[in-house]
């Protein structure tokens, strides 16, 4: 049976030092929340399911038990039997929202939900779009007043009001539409025309990212002085002999073994549903790099204390740093790895498909011979090894 109580969370503590009063939803033995918009300084300011210590406790009290209440009576409009304690409380949480739910409630209620999946990266994507179409509606709006004119003029601000580059329009704008196609599948919100109905998105412009192999040999073999331009230098060069791994992924993985790594890409932990993950023996050129910073837990260790972003920030300087040192004219980022490991691959020979299975690309359905064949480690380390023996030519 399930059951419905108001509770604190004593681990979810906020920056400022208060706790959110919630909704638990106990249910088969486990317990989801849904969270109210009220909050407590101190954990003595909640006892037994009510605040207490508070000049304003009894006001609050009572609207907590209108929302108590008002989810009880959607609760008995179900059989909770047929449903899972996380099915219950999405169940609670779409039909909580009404038609007229404003957008930055429902956006904000999404990115806590890529956050708690630990999708930090395309939740900060999702957050950018949201403030930029509250800045151009100069603060809230309905989700029902979302018209296809309205994204007309939203479209036309960020051109000509922000003058962005046709690349990050067309980025802010599919944000945009992921959050109100969420919404839609929620029922949150119905159109009877779709807000994005006329929108034509721009063409997408083709990152010319790669390098040839002569300019990665000169990364290689550069003799180089500044620090920080080692570091870059490493983890380039190791994402390349890794199969092109991401700088996230690379920073994730344990190294205590010399043996081989098996990872998910932190882009997809949370979006496929097939199998996911991608296995490779390390290759011997990757193996003075991983020792040199591996540190005791196995893990790669700069002797920096970065967030992520600064550390990406911050290699990436260095790679335009090192890259206009040796001269390379053109732009060369972390992901030009990446990019450069693919085409020297596809240029040897090697399939899509073994290309794909190694950076942990899915594998495109119009191909359906291949849906019978299954990459393996082998086949993925056989493509690396032709890769970086190419170099040694």
């Amino acid at each position: 049976m399930a059951t419905l109580k108001l509770a604190v969370v004593p681990a979810k503590v906020s920056k400022s030092g208060t706790h959110k009063i919630r909704v638990a939803i106990g249910h088969r033995q486990r317990t989801h929340y849904l969270v109210t918009r009220f909050s407590i300084d101190d954990l003595s300011q909640f006892k037994a399911g009510q605040v207490v210590n508070r000049a304003d406790a009894n006001v609050i009290n009572k609207k907590l038990r209108t929302i108590l209440n008002d989810y009880q009576d959607k609760l008995d409009k179900i059989e909770p039997s047929r449903y899972t304690a996380s099915q219950l409380r999405e169940y609670l949480f779409s039909v909580s929202l009404d038609e007229d739910n404003s957008f930055t409630t429902y956006a904000n209620s999404f990115i806590k939900e890529l956050k708690e999946d630990k999708r930090h990266g395309y939740s900060g994507f999702i957050q950018r779009a949201v403030d930029l179409f509250a800045e151009y509606n100069n603060g809230d709006v309905l989700l029902s007043s979302i018209t296809p004119q309205l994204i007309r003029n939203y479209e036309r601000f960020l051109n000509n009001s922000r003058e962005l580059s046709p690349t990050t329009i067309g980025m802010m704008m599919c944000h945009l539409r992921t959050v109100i196609n969420r919404a839609q599948k929620d029922r949150v919100v119905k159109y009877e025309i779709n807000p994005f109905e006329y929108y034509v998105p721009p063409a997408k412009v083709v990152r010319e990212l790669d390098i040839t192999k002569e300019e990665l040999i000169l990364i290689r073999d550069a003799q180089l002085t500044d620090k920080g331009v080692g570091i870059a230098r490493d983890l380039f060069m190791l994402s390349y002999y890794l199969g092109g791994i991401n700088l996230i992924d690379l920073l994730d993985i344990n190294f205590q073994s010399l043996e081989q790594i098996s990872y998910v890409r932190e882009k997809s932990k949370n979006t496929k549903r097939s199998d996911k993950t991608i296995s490779i023996t390390i290759p011997e050129e990757a193996k003075p790099i991983i020792l040199k910073y591996r540190n005791k837990k196995g893990k790669i260790d700069l002797g920096y204390k970065f967030t992520y972003h600064n550390l990406s920030c911050y290699i990436a300087g260095r790679i335009r740093k090192l890259t206009k040192d040796l001269q390379i004219d053109k732009r060369v980022v972390f992901y030009s790895a990446r990019k450069s490991f693919v085409q020297h691959g596809f240029e040897l020979g090697v399939t899509l498909e073994i290309l794909e299975y190694c950076i942990g690309q899915s594998m495109k359905a119009n191909r359906p011979i291949f849906n019978y064949v299954k990459i393996m480690r082998k086949h993925a380390d056989e493509a690396i090894r032709k890769i970086l023996d190419n170099l040694k030519q």
